[in-house]
């Protein structure tokens, strides 16, 4: 599965904001945007002109993209599908990639960084209804019940994120069971529960040039 493979600190960088993309990283003096606030390159420090509507369009969807690690075929097919639903296609959008395995376990704290949930997802040490579940882009529905098998539950990387996971950013759509590292979808997320600096109506005004 084709994936991103560069450093993900130069797209914090490109965007002139802070996306944690590396996990508990992005909250220490290692993180480069905080070093390097600047975009990267040899006219970074020199500021950027200003940028068109299309422009602006453009930085927003890759932002989108990075920020959920997905590459463009793929993108494109989630957002001909948000836009054959009932409902704003922008918020349809959001709503799928909330949806997303990788994104759940993320959110459960099992990961500290959607790329490491992606990892677990991959390698099968998640379960869906106690059944393995190896598709990253595998969408969950409600009264599903998302857990980490047992044989991953001492791992340092996965104890390492439940402790640095913060509470208060809990998402309403999704009840933690901390003891068992399993989470219970208790129905689909809404926008209002996505809080990411996202403006997906710049999205949908691009794709429908």
């Amino acid at each position: 599965m084709a994936r991103y493979i560069g450093a993900k600190c130069k797209i914090c960088r490109r965007e002139s904001e802070k996306l944690f993309l590396r996990g508990s990283r992005c909250y220490t003096d290692k993180c480069a945007f905080t070093r390097r606030g600047y975009p990267p390159g040899s006219h970074g420090k020199v500021g950027r002109r200003k940028l068109t509507s299309y422009a602006i369009q453009l930085r927003e969807k890759q932002k989108v993209k990075a920020v959920y690690g997905i590459l463009e075929r793929q993108f494109r097919k989630i957002f001909r599908d948000a836009t054959q639903k009932a409902g704003n296609p922008g918020a349809n959008l959001l709503i799928a990639l909330e949806r997303r395995l990788d994104n759940v376990v993320y959110q459960l704290g099992i990961a500290s960084s959607r790329t490491q949930a992606r990892q677990l997802v991959r390698h099968g040490h998640i379960l869906i209804n106690d059944k393995k579940m190896d598709i990253p882009s595998y969408l969950v529905k409600p009264n599903e019940v998302v857990k980490l098998i047992d044989s991953m539950k001492k791992n340092a990387a996965v104890k390492q994120s439940f402790e640095e996971r913060d509470p208060e950013k809990m998402v309403g759509w999704l009840q933690l069971d901390q003891e068992k590292m399993a989470g219970t979808v208790v129905r689909l997320p809404k926008r209002e529960d996505i809080t990411l600096p996202i403006q997906e109506n710049l999205v949908v005004e691009l794709y429908s040039k």
